[in-house]
């Protein structure tokens, strides 16, 4: 796979080994972000617990919703009319489902729940209007990797989620990934898809906003965020943060420990070999 996504065809062997593989990676990310303290990144009710204060959203899980009478009324009655189910151990964007509440009430929702086999509830996070303008048919997020290194965190990378007509933005849902600049918070670069037979897209091809030279809004606060998200579990030293931006701030949808190799390379058509493997000391 890595071959074929990093087009290793068009690559000498020098190139080739600026490229951090799956193995090396896996190797990596289980010293930095070893199994005994993963359950904090892996399970979403888990992480929610850990930072309540930074996800700016209401959430409950199914037992919570069935010993409390009330609490569904929290979500039902809330706006926009919409709230997300997800699984607490889903990933790359399945288990999760956005619906509307009009028809809903705490029975059906229970029911729901149960037979879809979702755990969580949360309120629907409104996005910003500039994202919203950008693509209106997903929360657009933003991955922000970060380093525990001797003390200090250290910004790897950072992308932009961007979704393509789909209810969700993961790039293995059919949607792109386009690089930022870490320091300006603006896009500098084409989207890419994970099938490498789809041409880069400079345009969104349903809104038409222009990609590169895109600035993504209340970017030191974006840092400031995962900068302070990361400090919070430092046995956890190197976190894909996805990030949400409303009209008023960026909040935490999740951090994950498996973080994808390839969207923190193929976007920059450049390997991050010896970037990552100077934090193995």
């Amino acid at each position: 796979m890595d071959y074929f996504s990093f087009k290793f065809y068009n690559l000498g062997i020098n190139e080739r080994n600026e490229y951090i593989g799956s193995g090396a990676m896996y190797e990596y990310q289980l010293k930095m972000n070893p199994k005994k303290h993963r359950t904090v990144l892996s399970d979403k009710i888990a992480f929610l617990k850990r930072f309540d204060d930074f996800a700016g959203r209401n959430w409950a899980t199914l037992s919570m919703i069935k010993a409390d009478a009330e609490l569904a009324n929290v979500f039902l009655n809330c706006a926009p009319a919409k709230i997300v189910l997800k699984h607490s151990r889903g990933q790359a964007g399945k288990a999760v489902e956005v619906c509307e509440t009009a028809s809903l009430n705490r029975n059906c929702l229970i029911e729901k729940m149960e037979r879809n086999n979702f755990n969580l509830l949360e309120t629907y996070v409104l996005q910003n209007n500039v994202l919203m303008n950008l693509s209106p048919s997903a929360l657009n997020t933003v991955r922000l990797v970060t380093q525990l290194y001797k003390g200090e965190v250290i910004i790897i990378a950072a992308r932009l989620r961007i979704s393509i007509n789909s209810k969700v933005d993961n790039v293995s849902a059919g949607n792109i990934i386009v690089p930022v600049d870490k320091d300006s918070g603006k896009v500098v670069g084409p989207g890419i898809y994970a099938d490498i037979t789809k041409p880069d897209e400079y345009i969104h091809p349903v809104t038409g906003v222009h990609f590169i030279g895109f600035e993504i809004p209340f970017w030191s606060e974006c840092l400031r965020l995962v900068t302070q998200a990361a400090l919070r579990i430092p046995e956890n030293r190197s976190v894909g943060w996805d990030v949400a931006i409303t009209n008023t701030g960026p909040l935490l949808i999740e951090g994950n420990h498996n973080w994808h190799y390839l969207s923190l390379q193929m976007p920059d058509k450049k390997g991050y070999k010896k970037e990552m493997l100077k934090y193995m000391d």
